[in-house]
């Protein structure tokens, strides 16, 4: 089945005549012919677009009853019933009612387009999505029904109703857009007449960028590669050097000076990282870029000129800027075309402009510097200072007509071995020196310096080339030296960088400190969530400072200088060792927190029979009890008829005790049990407690304090507190020595005390007495099923208090319970 078509009318506002457009529409193609229906229009009581319903067939609304009021929306089963050509559906981003078959009017039309079926329909700039931000900056007024981006840009045709702002001012003092009573408040609000100018605006470069993105597919669908100048789009070259920020304010203006002008900046980097370039400055500018209202690229290629060209025609550029430095001639012959020649050559239909720096340079010859330090350098000299004259004192002795050519290739060795020492510079100074040397001391005449033979030049010439030859390859060997030792290094650091992962030492801590020592920083320092986790290194001295993201869990900042390319990539690697080390120490920390519930569900699963049994036992007793009572074949004395009573209500409160438990235990550890904390007095406690356990003087020991102050708890919660604690204690006491109840005040805090004399517990396992399910020995199952102590924990915690086990003088148990004191301004 061919899906249905969507045709959209986007308006900057109420009130524009999107629903207008839409009945326009639809009377115009149903007097073409089609089939149309009228699956749902608000018309909002204007006598203008009721009239335009008029022989259009309207599909009957859907009631929904919400809250006791009725609520008509869009029935979409009678359309798909209908099975109409085209549907109108006014407001898209619509949110239906409660019990509709979806959330949102929109997902109603896909099922029509789905079936076939296509629809016009309408919606405001303000519902649409990604643009309900900057609508509630504009007007102050945040709209809560939108619908996704992609519905509206999926739609086969989007088309702007648009009215001046003034006009629809006017429109909307007429009464055409809201009753007489909602004008005035409309117009000094949301329909100002500087919010209606910025929505349409805004609704104009919204449809812009779809229709630019529509052009861009058209394009690469069709393969076409020529630039269509439908806007200008400006680029401009960034190299990473200080000239970067005339270039962006050159480009700006070139494209202020065309409406709608689109400016982007774009940074070539090589493929093998080595092209130097100032990151802090890159940075500036790409701040700056974005400052002016354009985007920044970055792109990589090892040939710049045609990288430029590529990324211009890809987006359709018009204009390319670019910065030359200003050469002579002789530079130019020299170093070749530049950059600005190929992409002059390169460019096409793409206007070129060419802007000027500083002179970049004459008639120098390219450097050398890179594979030679500056010691070898000047040991090259030293040896030709040295080396030129003690040759001389060696030669001049044996000099003869026959020994000529072999003083020459001596001082042709000693050229080759400066060279091979000291690099280009030396050489070329030897290689002068020798010359003038031969000249003077082994050519006649001699003590004289005279070039009466073109042999003598060629000679010169060709000790000057043979030095540059030689130094050449001896500059390249130190480059490759350099290159292998940094291979070398890098591997070393990688291999440390691997290995402390692997062994699982403080691999976070160890990685920051090698990044500092292998980098020669200041300081290194690795921040999560605005913390400093790890640092290494000396306070920073205002150095410069690179923030480098480590995955989303932090940031690596380094402080000292500014790294090259080629330590930038290592330092990639780093950084994607330290977000796995981030990575492992956040799973360590989850799995060290499921670990204590990993050993409750065990503890859980093993005692499950048991409680099973405690639920079962008083639940038999209870049913036998009834069971027997009900009974026709037994005529019970009254006798027995009570105790069958009493056996049975005794067994149903404990079996609602259990389940009480539980479901305590249940909230506590899902942490929502509801605390309800109020100023309690201990000595109105007291009395309920002992009556709920039916306990006498003869029971109990009460040593009170007369002038308690309040505290800060539950009173029923705590209640439940002294019931358990005393249950326990009188259990385990002698029938000689009663538990005893006492309660004073320390500290800000009021402490219960509930004492016995009974077998006490070990220290070492005190904790344990805490966890739900545990009985230390008691397993009569007769007596609970271990939540008491733990239920008591979790009420006197959940009220702000503690409570502690505690040794006995003269041997039992005292199980301490401490609450805050309540302020007296809370009493009152």
């Amino acid at each position: 089945m061919t899906r249905g078509r969507l045709r959209v009318m986007l308006g900057a506002a109420p009130g524009v005549g999107k629903t207008f457009a839409m009945l326009e529409e639809g009377r115009r193609l149903q007097g073409l012919g089609k089939d149309v229906v009228v699956a749902l229009v608000e018309t909002h009581g204007r006598a203008s677009i009721a009239a335009l319903l008029d022989g259009l067939e309207v599909v009957p609304r859907r009631v929904v009853t919400e809250r006791g009021a009725d609520l008509t929306e869009l029935d979409l089963d009678a359309v798909l019933a209908r099975r109409p050509q085209l549907a109108l559906v006014d407001e898209l981003a619509h949110t239906n009612a409660p019990g509709s078959p979806h959330e949102k009017r929109w997902q109603d039309v896909e099922v029509l387009l789905d079936a076939g079926i296509d629809v016009v329909t309408t919606v405001n700039v303000q519902h649409i999505e990604s643009l309900n931000d900057v609508v509630e900056q504009i007007t102050g007024t945040r709209q809560r029904e939108t619908l996704p981006d992609a519905v509206v840009r999926t739609a086969d045709q989007i088309e702007v109703v648009d009215l001046a702002p003034q006009a629809l001012q006017a429109r909307l003092s007429d009464g055409a857009v809201y009753p007489e009573a909602h004008i005035d408040a409309a117009l000094s609000n949301y329909f100002r007449l500087g919010n209606l100018t910025a929505l349409r605006e805004l609704t104009l470069l919204w449809l812009a960028g779809e229709v630019d993105s529509s052009l861009q597919q058209y394009r690469a669908a069709h393969g076409i590669d020529s630039t269509w100048e439908t806007r200008e789009r400006v680029v401009v070259a960034l190299a990473g050097d200080r000239h970067g920020e005339t270039l962006v304010r050159r480009g700006a203006r070139i494209a202020a000076r065309s409406s709608g002008g689109e400016l982007l900046a774009v940074h070539v980097t090589s493929q093998d990282g080595l092209r130097e370039e100032s990151p802090g400055a890159l940075e500036a500018q790409r701040a700056l870029v974005e400052q002016l209202g354009g985007t920044y690229h970055q792109v990589i290629g090892d040939n710049i000129p045609l990288a430029l060209i590529d990324f211009a025609r890809s987006n359709n550029a018009t204009q390319l800027v670019i910065g030359v430095s200003r050469r002579n001639r002789l530079g130019a012959a020299l170093t070749g075309a530049g950059i600005g020649s190929t992409v002059i050559r390169e460019s096409g239909d793409i206007d070129v402009h060419i802007v000027s720096r500083a002179r970049g340079g004459g008639a120098t010859l390219p450097r050398f510097r890179g594979g030679l330090t500056v010691r070898r350098r000047i040991y090259g000299f030293a040896l030709a200072i040295v080396g030129a004259p003690l040759l001389t004192a060696i030669l001049v002795p044996l000099r003869s007509t026959e020994s000529i050519t072999a003083d020459v290739l001596t001082y042709q060795l000693l050229v080759v071995l400066v060279a091979m020492v000291g690099g280009l510079w030396p050489a070329v100074f030897a290689a002068l020196l020798c010359a003038v040397t031969l000249d003077y001391f082994f050519v006649k005449p001699f003590y004289s310096i005279t070039i009466g033979e073109p042999f003598h030049l060629y000679a010169l010439i060709l000790f000057v080339v043979i030095a540059a030859l030689v130094s050449l390859v001896v500059d390249r060997a130190a480059r490759r030296g350099r290159a292998a030792k940094r291979a070398s290094a890098e591997a070393e650091l990688l291999a440390t960088v691997a290995g402390g992962v692997i062994r699982g030492e403080d691999t976070i801590q160890a990685l920051v400190t090698r990044t500092r020592e292998a980098f020669g920083l200041d300081e290194a320092r690795l921040v999560c969530d605005g913390e400093v986790l790890y640092t290494d290194g000396e306070q920073p001295g205002g150095g410069h400072v690179q923030s480098i993201p480590v995955g989303e869990r932090g940031t690596l900042e380094l402080f000292g200088r500014d790294l090259p390319s080629a330590d930038r990539r290592l330092l990639a690697v780093i950084v994607t060792q330290l977000d796995a080390a981030l990575e492992a120490r956040d799973l360590a920390a989850t799995a060290s927190e499921l670990a204590p519930l990993a050993e409750a569900d065990r503890v859980r699963s093993a005692l499950l029979a048991s409680v099973g049994h405690d639920l079962r036992r008083p639940l038999a007793a209870a049913t036998a009890a009834v069971t027997s009572l009900l009974s026709r074949d037994v005529t019970w004395s009254d006798a027995d008829r009570d105790a069958l009573l009493e056996t049975a209500e005794l067994s149903l409160r404990s079996l609602a005790n259990l389940v009480t438990n539980l479901l305590d235990v249940s909230r506590l550890q899902a942490g929502v049990l509801a605390v309800s904390i109020a100023p309690t007095d201990i000595d109105d406690l007291i009395l309920p407690v002992l009556d709920e356990l039916e306990f006498g003087p003869a029971d109990v020991e009460l040593d009170l304090s007369s002038d308690l102050s309040p505290v800060l708890a539950d009173a029923v919660l705590l209640q439940r507190v002294l019931v358990n604690l005393l249950t326990n204690a009188i259990r385990f006491s002698p029938p000689e020595s009663p538990p005893m109840i006492g309660a004073s005040e320390f500290g800000g805090t009021v402490e219960i005390r509930i004492v016995d004399h009974g077998p006490g517990i070990p220290e070492d396992r005190r904790d344990a007495v805490f966890v739900p399910f545990q009985r230390l020995g008691d397993t009569d199952n007769t007596t609970g099923i271990g939540l008491g102590l733990a239920l008591s924990k979790g009420f006197v915690e959940g009220m702000g208090g503690t409570i502690d086990a505690e040794d006995t003088p003269g041997g039992g148990l005292t199980m301490v319970v401490s609450l805050p004191i309540a302020e007296r301004e809370e009493v009152r």
